[in-house]
């Protein structure tokens, strides 16, 4: 007995039994799943393989960012202390050779000072030598025409003109010292008069 006949006696269609719809269908599925994995499968794994692998690059990329960020990080800390040793460095530099550059022009200017202090006292002292000797002369002169005339005597000639200079600036610097010293008291209450200053 044949499954035909077994089918029209049950009445129906069995389901267990294939037939040849479902060997058609199975063919096509067949068919439309050997073109998928042809035709469609490769480019959708090539395509999911070439994301993961850009992903795994972007990822890598960011991890060796980071590290060079960090690198820089640390290089840029590095710097900035360096910098700010070496900035310190340079301004005590800059105070050390400011107070030097100042210690130097003060021994300069008290080298002026007592160099110029020095200048003016020679010239000082070369001025009243000079004025002295002028003095000198002038009082001679004076002194040679008062001494003739008072006195009478020729003191034409230099000889005893010079002689009577000497002696009258001799006769000067005695009073002088006289006059700085205390007046002698006499027991009688006068006081004695140096000789160079009585009158005549």
């Amino acid at each position: 007995m044949s499954s035909y006949n077994l089918a029209e006696q049950g009445g129906g269609n069995l389901f267990l039994i294939p037939n040849a719809t479902f060997f058609v269908e199975l063919v096509i599925f067949l068919i439309v799943l050997g073109v998928i994995w042809r035709y469609v499968v490769p480019p959708v794994k090539r395509v999911m393989a070439e994301r993961q692998e850009m992903i795994r690059r972007q990822i890598q990329e960011s991890q060796q960012a980071s590290k060079r960020l960090a690198e820089a990080q640390a290089h840029y800390s590095e710097a900035l202390a360096q910098a700010r040793v070496e900035a310190a460095a340079i301004r005590e530099a800059a105070r050390a050779d400011a107070q030097q550059i100042k210690d130097e022009m003060r021994q300069q200017a008290e080298q002026e000072v007592a160099r110029i202090r020095e200048r003016g006292a020679e010239q000082l002292a070369s001025q009243r030598a000079q004025v002295v000797r002028e003095l000198q002369l002038e009082l001679g002169t004076l002194a040679v025409t008062l001494a003739g005339r008072i006195v009478g005597e020729s003191v034409a000639d230099d000889a005893r003109r010079a002689g009577t200079v000497d002696r009258f600036l001799d006769e000067l610097q005695g009073m002088a010292v006289r006059e700085s010293s205390p007046p002698n008291v006499i027991p009688n209450g006068a006081v004695s008069v140096p000789n160079g200053s009585r009158g005549r």
